[in-house]
């Protein structure tokens, strides 16, 4: 069934029309060829694999702190509340998964109603596959990931099943990087299952020295899957792989775009354009990128400038072309081992002379995927929400953000003796972790929860904090996707920790001085829409705000020179929180309070200026009887 309003390539239907190709013929009707979306159909592979009974899910939710004399110290007996329960599948569920999604033929974006097939495949279903390319191995590429997802719809009718296969890249050990148009409209975290560590599709039930990983939680940019604009997802997996992520460029990169670049794509699937063969092995070619011109000139409007990118030679045969192709869609385009774009789409069968496969140009997005990779949060919403204390009570709340506002407090216990709590995820594992200091003795400690024992575990990381005027835990500073922690002293000093993912640091690196002059000091993600971690300091005599907008280096060169954004006195404001993107539009957003307990919601916009915030938004009061914000 042909979807007529759609210009090209459209995935779900297979039926394009474009003027600058030849006429071909498909379900009696008259169309040109064509532009197709990289992820197209996939031979049918089945795999034999035993039916086992589902197991019953693990709950990833929060349990009662457990004993340790840090924690009975800080938190005498914080109860958080019971989540959802987080679904952990069984290696046989999953596997399960691999297979329903090996026996299916469907694209990324089709519907089993309206499924078809590319126009000159003959009536059958092909590979995916990087045409002219080579052999290599997960050594090489250790941050490919293989993206497998099946839905049987609920009915024992197979005809109705969806199945299909896609790559992305590890950008974080619970991230992968990939295609909006294989994530959009499908449920990832009960039909997906993630293969990383192996340069080999599954066989049979092997995973060839693989993992095999469910999926927690899914974001998509705003995809149009007409255009295929904005065509970036992200999913966060239900544990961390073992797989060294690969770094996305940075929002600043010009040369890695520059026409006559060499970069490298990776993928599983079609060999040839004539052939349905598929190789069992991952494989990579040497692209060059081409310029917007060469770009626009050949794809006319359907190419958009600034957030598609193209690279690649095609000779009209197999012989001399080097390019994406069906399947790809999502894998990474690699230029100086950083992601500057992500397979998205292309021509039928990938060959046609003088085409070019068409990525999404990642330093566009960088900002607002950043967001993502650092978007723990304690409802799994993909909005960071906010943590708070009664000054009186000494007992812990949740507020859960529902985008513009917070909803209902949820108790977390007592946590008398502590004077810092800060919401992070130093071990990168998807869970909400925290940092706390413990007012008697300066001590600081990561309380996180831990899947395997289903509970909270205390680690003290710092000893005799006493004298720091200011502990922050911004998220990546050093550009390597593990979250720092920063810190400033009595003698204004401020100091990085960088981490290694693990709640443990390297040796503390010097930033500058002079940061005793702050009252303020704040920041949990991106607010200038880089990519890079920032801070928002203010002043402790003049009131004025200042973005310090990180650079991803250490050192005295991990913040560019200050910028004014606001001036708030204490009269204007005595409280502030920074969480992380709030309303889960990709761009850090700031917390206010006012002396009488009005709290604002200053909402980002990616602007490095005074206009770095939208209108603020009253989320209520009240807010007076909280004096810690986490």
């Amino acid at each position: 069934m042909c979807d007529r309003g759609r210009p090209f390539g459209a995935e779900r239907d297979g039926c394009i029309a474009h003027p600058f190709s030849s006429l071909v013929s498909l379900g009696g009707l008259s169309l040109r060829t064509t532009l197709s979306a990289t992820g197209r159909h996939r031979r049918r592979i089945r795999v034999a694999l035993p039916v086992a009974a589902a197991g019953v899910a693990a709950a990833v939710a929060a349990a009662l702190l457990t004993s340790s004399a840090g924690a009975a110290t800080a938190a005498a007996d914080p109860k958080p509340p019971v989540k959802a329960a987080v679904s952990t599948p069984t290696l046989a569920e999953l596997k399960e998964r691999i297979a329903g999604a090996m026996a299916g033929d469907d694209v990324p974006g089709d519907r089993p109603e309206t499924s078809s097939q590319s126009a000159d495949t003959g009536g059958s279903t092909v590979e995916p596959m990087v045409i002219g390319g080579t052999d290599t191995t997960i050594t090489t590429a250790p941050w490919m990931a293989q993206l497998w997802y099946t839905d049987d719809q609920g009915t024992p009718d197979t005809s109705d099943d969806t199945g299909f296969f896609c790559g992305g890249a590890v950008v974080a050990p619970t991230k992968i990087l990939t295609a909006a148009h294989c994530v959009k409209g499908y449920d990832w975290s009960t039909g997906g299952a993630i293969v990383t560590g192996t340069s080999q599709l599954p066989s049979n039930g092997d995973l060839h020295g693989g993992t095999v990983s469910g999926v927690l939680r899914q974001w998509t940019h705003s995809y149009s899957a007409q255009t295929f604009d904005n065509d970036i997802a992200v999913l966060t997996l239900a544990s961390p792989v073992k797989a060294t992520p690969i770094r996305m460029t940075t929002s600043g990169d010009t040369a890695s775009y520059v026409s006559g670049t060499s970069a490298q794509v990776y993928g599983w699937g079609r060999t040839s354009s004539t052939s349905q063969d598929i190789s069992e092995t991952l494989k990579t070619a040497t692209l060059t990128v081409r310029s917007d011109t060469a770009c626009a000139n050949y794809y006319g409007a359907y190419y958009i400038k600034n957030h598609m990118m193209c690279a690649g030679t095609a000779s009209g045969s197999d012989t001399g072309t080097k390019a994406s192709c069906n399947g790809d869609s999502g894998g990474p385009l690699i230029v100086n081992n950083r992601i500057v774009g992500v397979v998205s789409w292309g021509v039928t069968n990938c060959v046609a002379k003088g085409s070019y496969s068409v990525f999404t140009k990642v330093k566009t997005y960088v900002g607002s995927v950043y967001p993502r990779v650092d978007d723990t949060n304690l409802s799994f919403d993909n909005k960071a929400d906010l943590w708070v204390r009664n000054a009186s009570t000494k007992t812990g709340y949740e507020k859960d953000s529902t985008g513009s506002s917070f909803g209902a407090r949820q108790s977390w216990g007592n946590w008398t003796g502590v004077n810092v709590v800060l919401q992070t995820d130093l071990n990168r594992d998807g869970l909400q972790d925290f940092v706390y200091r413990v007012a008697s003795t300066g001590d600081v400690y990561w309380w996180r929860y831990v899947p395997a024992t289903d509970g909270w575990a205390d680690k003290k990381i710092f000893s005799g904090w006493t004298t720091r005027t200011r502990i922050v835990t911004p998220g990546d500073v050093t550009g390597d996707y593990k979250p720092d922690l920063l810190s400033v002293d009595s003698a204004g000093a401020l100091w990085i920790y960088p981490g290694k993912g693990d709640g443990t640091f390297s040796a503390r690196v010097q930033v500058g001085s002079g940061w005793n002059q702050y009252n303020v000091v704040r920041g949990h993600g991106d607010f200038s829409g880089d990519g890079k971690t920032d801070l928002l300091a203010r002043s402790k005599s003049t009131g004025d705000v200042y973005l310090y907008k990180g650079t991803g280096k250490s050192g005295t060169g991990a913040f560019a020179t200050r910028i004014k954004v606001r001036t708030w006195s204490n009269t204007t404001y005595n409280a502030f929180d920074a969480v992380g993107d709030v309303n889960g539009d990709g761009k850090a957003d700031f917390l206010a309070r006012t002396p009488g307990g009005t709290l604002y919601l200053y909402k980002g916009t990616g602007k490095a200026t005074s206009e770095i915030f939208a209108t603020r938004i009253s989320v209520g009061g009240g807010f007076d009887q909280y004096d810690i914000f986490g």
